[in-house]
């Protein structure tokens, strides 16, 4: 439900929209001057504010320039209201920030109509700005490792260029993160950010994804349609694994690079554009031009300001952070706000080699929390099977043959703990061992005991 504020002098007016406005839907609270009005913004968040301009304490234009010093995301959208209203007291008005100006009597049409606009772009402002959060340089890269701070400052030290951006990683590291992040930092941030993942779209429409078409070049589909490069015009392309485009289509984006100007399929007008360009790959594009399957050209083109994305095998001590950031993500869409995750369970995921990275690690967290709805505490007994495989460290990493036997008993009786669901007797029937001579082994290898 939205909230609207009406501030108003004459109670008849307060009453009137105030019944109109709940049988709208809407919840309304009311104020008869400047002072209650500033008391109940204090005390709740409103996504509207009907307000006269003439209050019997206060000019309403003082009011309205206090509403919009008030932080973005919490700041009302303001409708001014006045029984003797002026072009003068309107444009000023508008200065301040209202949102629109209504004279009295008020038409409840059109009362109703800028209200609604008011809510939606109220609405739009606060998503916006929360899209805006979420993908800054510091939401995004969760870490504290060297590789990412290193990344961290790249990005903000490049992001306000125009500079193209090619961003090299594995699979699953966050390479669409990181160009939304670039994009969030850079002198367009208020502008478009379109994407278009080259490795999911047919060789057979990838042109006319980008460069859109024109008078049925599509047989079944609309007359006409915007490309990628046309809609991003302003604003930042994200080509997603640009290595998989075929050589032919990399010949008519060199040349849309090279001009910023470019001809829809099946067009004779040529369009000019003005786009930051940020691509990604998980491929070696070096290897991929000696293969024969890149242009040089292009990739000279693209490779301007290069960035590489770390695989999360390099970067293991970013893995606890990481975890309890998706467990709170997780936590709170799955009811379960208060998640924690044990030293044992950290320890098992900073083992794992993890070949789905970051990616991999999200999904890992979200299916424990789906297979485990009761459980507020993850334990390495809820992680999944394939965290516990190759866990075991390579052996170039002990110095003794102690150390290695050491590490593999350990791993091996964990595993069977877990299979035993943590009860210690069964566990002991597994291993072959009496119960007590497990217990001893744990408490050498380190393994706390908990049934």
């Amino acid at each position: 439900m939205n909230h609207i504020l009406v501030v108003d002098d004459e109670a008849e007016i307060r009453t009137a929209l105030e019944e109109i406005l709940r049988e709208e839907g809407y919840g309304v609270t009311t104020a008869a001057n400047a002072a209650e009005a500033r008391t109940r913004l204090d005390d709740a968040p409103y996504d509207a504010v009907f307000l006269d301009i003439w209050l019997p304490d206060r000019d309403g234009l003082d009011v309205l320039g206090e509403i919009h010093e008030q932080a973005s995301n919490v700041r009302p959208e303001v409708i001014i209201i006045s029984g003797h209203g002026t072009i003068e007291s309107a444009v000023k008005a508008t200065k301040l920030g209202a949102f629109d100006f209504l004279e009295k009597p008020l038409s409840i049409e059109r009362t109703l109509i800028v209200l609604k606009n008011a809510v939606e772009a109220r609405r739009l402002r606060t998503e916006n700005l929360e899209f805006k959060r979420q993908f800054s340089v510091s939401a995004v890269l969760t870490g504290e490792s060297v590789p990412v701070k290193a990344l961290r400052q790249q990005i903000r030290l490049m992001a306000p260029t125009n500079g193209r951006v090619l961003i090299y990683g594995e699979s699953g590291t966050g390479k669409e993160l990181i160009a939304r992040a670039i994009h969030a930092e850079s002198l367009r941030r208020d502008r478009v950010f379109v994407e278009l993942n080259c490795a999911a779209i047919p060789e057979a429409h990838i042109e006319a994804e980008l460069f859109g078409y024109r008078h049925g070049a599509q047989p079944g589909g609309p007359t006409e349609q915007r490309g990628t490069l046309e809609r991003a015009d302003g604003g930042s392309l994200f080509l997603d694994e640009v290595g998989d485009m075929s050589l032919k289509t990399q010949a008519k984006v060199l040349s849309a690079l090279d001009d910023q100007q470019f001809t829809p399929v099946g067009g004779t007008q040529a369009l000019q554009v003005d786009v930051r360009l940020i691509a990604s790959t998980n491929k070696n594009l070096e290897e991929e031009i000696a293969k024969g399957n890149f242009r040089e050209d292009l990739f000279y083109r693209l490779n301007v300001v290069p960035f590489f994305v770390p695989p999360l095998r390099e970067r293991k001590e970013d893995i606890p952070l990481l975890a309890r950031e998706f467990l709170s993500e997780y936590g709170r869409q799955y009811g379960r706000p208060r998640m924690e995750i044990s030293e044992e369970a950290l320890e098992a995921l900073g083992r794992y080699h993890w070949p789905g990275n970051v990616r991999e690690l999200k999904n890992v967290i979200e299916r424990v929390l789906i297979l485990n709805p009761r459980t507020l505490r993850i334990e390495r007994k809820h992680l999944p099977p394939l965290t516990h495989k190759a866990s075991v460290r390579q052996t170039e990493e002990f110095s003794t043959l102690q150390q290695a036997r050491d590490a593999y008993e350990r791993e091996y009786i964990l595993k069977k703990v877990d299979e035993a669901r943590n009860n210690i007797s069964r566990a002991a029937e597994l291993l072959g061992l009496e119960r007590s001579h497990l217990y001893r082994k744990m408490k050498a290898l380190g393994i706390s005991v908990r049934e």
